[in-house]
């Protein structure tokens, strides 16, 4: 093949082995390319080879020494030697030192800029060490947490240290003003909270007032929890704390508000909270977001796709023109699958905007806007500002008009591609919403290339979930084919252990991703309905939300339960 010649040493050698294909591996350093993954990271992120085999067959190839992670003293590692973005960056952690010269883990042996890089910033003689990929990212991250944010540290002695900002200010100096809340056993508590949800890996803090009691919630994997349930005396002092923090108007408790806060952890970590206070009957209820830009690196292996559904998606972002709409509920990671195919779409030639309420993802190379509908910066004035600019790809929060929809529909008409989402509960509805908005069926017939509609469902744990042993006839009242069943297919459910939170460990994506094929955009011409679309789309083999979680169960994935909460025949 005349791709052969680009693959690497390394390719060659699993090729050499028996445990690659040409096929695949040209196929792999593809997708490494687009997904900006070394040739290693691939293979394990898209489940080709166990990071073992790479890098035993790695060591041998390059004549460099393998190391079993999981077998050194992590907290002797010289890792403060190493400056923790070049860490970051380069993927690469100092093992142990010897004299002048530092041995430096990495999981890809052609990485000699890191080694070069970290030679200079050292004053030491660098020597590579091979490690598991999946390992290293694990040290790296583990390594990374502990000195960057010093967590544990924080929650004892430093909780009145904390700095906050408000997000939107670019003058960070400019401090937020605490006088009205000098009460520092409510700072702690709030700032407390604050660090246990990011120890949570929480996604929004609930601070919720009744007549005779205050809660505080987390969602964690999609679930709400309670978390403190602090003396009712408190909750003005915790409210008003909040709304200084988010430089909202303290005074008034009558309408809803919105604001931003960034909390520094450290010299090179903060995070992003998006607060809302609603006037409810007893109090103000408060309700945050955590915004999380590295989920955009993910990758769109992580995500959960299946890997004909990962071919539509990337094939539509292929496209140099359309529209791309991806659907669901609040919090069903609308904004990460949106961001992921961004990120493969952001190269240096490409001139990428996104008008966002408000932007959750920072990425670098892609220009940002916040719209603010009390400066009327509305989508659509973003919209039209972003077609005088010299656009490639545009994205667009959401679709929440007919004014927006149209600017959007004509700019995918116009040599444009526009990526946005919508409130619709599947794939089908989501055209036939665009055409209750107003929206001419056939500029959407002809605009949008594919609608991707989603829910986020929890993984089951691999240490603890236990065979789930269900009648067939249970089964084949949930959805599953009899074909499933002969197959000899194994349910899961989930049992608990210390390694997951009630049998459940992180989330998952389900997805339908719909094409729209020539004969779905003739039944939107002809006024058809969403039954008609869904039906269509059946005969296209197209999986529905509850077929596509079917096959995570079936998978082993997760459980025939947790499907049934986020899912419905």
């Amino acid at each position: 093949m005349s791709e052969a010649p680009k693959l690497t040493g390394l390719a060659r050698k699993l090729i050499l082995d028996g445990l690659l294909t040409q096929e695949n591996a040209i196929k792999t350093q593809q997708q490494a390319a687009k997904d900006k993954n070394s040739f290693i990271k691939q293979l394990v992120v898209g489940n080709v080879l166990p990071a073992q085999k790479i890098a035993v067959a790695a060591s041998q190839e390059f004549g460099i020494p393998l190391i079993d992670l999981s077998a050194i003293d992590h907290e002797s590692l010289p890792v403060d030697l190493v400056d923790d973005k070049l860490i970051q960056k380069h993927h690469a952690i100092p093992l142990f030192k010897r004299g002048n010269r530092l041995y430096v883990g990495i999981a890809d042996p052609a990485n000699q800029i890191a080694l070069e890089e970290i030679k200079f910033q050292t004053g030491t003689n660098t020597e590579a060490i091979l490690c598991e990929v999946d390992k290293l990212d694990t040290l790296i991250e583990k390594i990374l947490s502990k000195q960057d944010t010093g967590m544990d540290g924080l929650m004892d002695d430093d909780l009145d240290d904390l700095e906050f900002s408000d997000a939107d200010e670019d003058d960070k100096k400019e401090e937020a003003d605490t006088s009205d809340v000098d009460d520092t056993p409510v700072v702690r508590f709030v700032n407390k909270v604050f660090l246990d949800a990011i120890n949570k890996k929480a996604s929004d803090l609930h601070f919720e007032p009744y007549e005779k009691r205050y809660r505080v919630r987390f969602r964690i994997d999609g679930i709400l929890r309670e978390v403190a349930s602090p003396p009712l005396q408190m909750a003005p002092r915790i409210t008003a704390r909040i709304k200084v923090m988010s430089k909202m108007d303290t005074a008034e408790r009558r309408v809803p508000q919105d604001g931003r806060i960034k909390m520094h952890i450290s010299k090179t970590r903060s995070i992003d909270f998006r607060v809302n206070t609603c006037p409810t009957l007893f109090g103000e209820k408060i309700v945050l977001r955590i915004l999380d830009s590295s989920s955009a690196q993910l990758g769109i292996d992580i995500l959960g796709y299946e890997d004909d559904q990962k071919q539509l998606y990337l094939d539509a972002l292929a496209n140099p023109y359309g529209m791309i709409l991806v659907t669901g509920p609040t919090g069903s990671g609308k904004t990460v699958s949106l961001y992921t195919g961004l990120n493969i779409l952001n190269t240096e030639d490409t001139n990428i905007s996104t008008a966002e309420d408000p932007v959750e993802i920072n990425l670098e190379g892609i220009n940002q806007v916040n719209v603010n509908a009390k400066v009327g910066l509305d989508f659509g004035t973003a919209l039209r500002a972003f077609l005088r600019q010299d656009p490639d790809i545009v994205m667009v929060g959401e679709i929440r008009d007919l004014e927006t929809a149209e600017i959007a529909i004509k700019a995918a008409q116009t040599g444009h591609m526009v990526m946005s989402t919508l409130h619709t509960n599947d794939a089908p509805q989501t055209l036939a919403r665009l055409v209750n908005m107003g929206v001419p069926p056939f500029n959407i017939a002809s605009a949008v290339n594919l609608i991707i509609a989603q829910r986020l469902g929890r993984r089951l744990c691999n240490e603890c979930k236990e065979v789930d042993n269900i009648p067939k006839e249970a089964l084949l009242e949930e959805g599953f084919t009899e074909e499933d069943i002969a197959e000899g297919m194994t349910i899961y459910k989930a049992v608990g252990c210390d390694q997951c939170d009630s049998g459940n460990k992180g989330r998952v994506g389900i997805y339908q991703v719909m094409p729209v094929s020539e004969a779905i955009g003739r039944i939107i011409m002809q006024n058809g309905n969403a039954m008609d679309i869904a039906d269509q789309a059946k005969k296209d083999g197209i999986d529905d939300l509850r077929r596509s979680g079917l096959k995570k169960v079936k998978a082993g994935i997760m459980s025939l339960k947790e499907l049934n909460r986020v899912t419905k025949d």
